[in-house]
């Protein structure tokens, strides 16, 4: 929830406008992808995928190298609310479910906020996805914290039920601002003057 993640912006470029739709629901979909999030080889599945959709190789085979470019920014707000946590010296941690192929080439992209994380989760890495409670007991291992010293922010109610059944708080963000006003209230970010 801190980038916005955006498959039609990036295929529309690549995919006759005519089978877009097509595409976007039955090729490249989210259950497809959510095998590299999973630690699963992008060789592997493109090649599958291309398999059974062979008029679509060029598109399938250019999400894997240029996946970065599937992320088209950080959401409004939010760098603002990561560099003010960390200038209080709140320590920031992440768990993302992302492909451990994936992962370097957008976190070296946008090191410079991921640089201010403690440390960072990664689900392909790791084999293991939200919402499956084994990744919120083995975050908060690696990360050395209590379930009652975090805080679970994340833009899917499954994720966050998940983390709370780990006796983690949760927040489901749907804003910047409901987020900077829920992080005050529990005195992480200064109130409003």
């Amino acid at each position: 929830m801190l980038y916005d993640w955006n498959l039609r912006q990036f295929f529309e470029k690549l995919v006759p406008a005519h089978e877009l739709e097509l595409f976007l629901r039955d090729v490249v979909t989210l259950d497809w992808h959510g095998q590299h999030d999973a630690g699963r080889p992008f060789a592997e599945t493109s090649a599958e995928l291309i398999a059974a959709w062979p008029r679509f190789a060029g598109a399938i085979a250019a999400f894997g190298p240029r996946f970065s470019d599937t992320v088209t920014g950080l959401l409004p707000g939010m760098g603002e609310i990561v560099r003010d946590l960390h200038a209080r010296g709140v320590p920031l941690y992440a768990i993302t479910n992302f492909s451990h192929e994936f992962w370097p080439p957008f976190r070296t992209r946008e090191a410079a906020l991921f640089d201010l994380f403690e440390d960072i989760l990664v689900s392909g890495e790791v084999r293991l996805v939200k919402p499956d409670p084994a990744i919120y007991a083995m975050a908060l291992d690696r990360f050395g914290l209590a379930a009652g010293e975090a805080i679970f922010i994340d833009d899917r109610a499954d994720n966050v039920a998940a983390a709370e059944a780990a006796g983690i708080a949760g927040h489901l963000f749907v804003g910047a601002e409901p987020l900077r006003a829920a992080l005050r209230a529990r005195g992480l970010l200064p109130p409003v003057d």
